[in-house]
């Protein structure tokens, strides 16, 4: 599942938050539709984890 969160997160920060959205709102990502309740529940933590570092905030480099 961490090759999934890692997959995700290449996408880039605005996408990653995206997801996130996606997630929260009960709905399925491509990376997560085959996975049980309790991974797509791990798949959002670990990405919130990620993006907390970055706040809220995408940065424009």
């Amino acid at each position: 599942m961490e090759v999934r969160v890692e997959t995700i997160c290449e996408r880039g920060c605005r996408r990653v938050w995206d997801a996130i959205g996606t997630l929260e709102q009960g709905r399925d990502l491509p990376e997560t539709a085959d996975l049980s309740s309790a991974e797509r529940a791990w798949v959002l933590t670990e990405l919130k984890t990620v993006m907390a570092v970055y706040g809220e905030r995408c940065r424009v480099d």
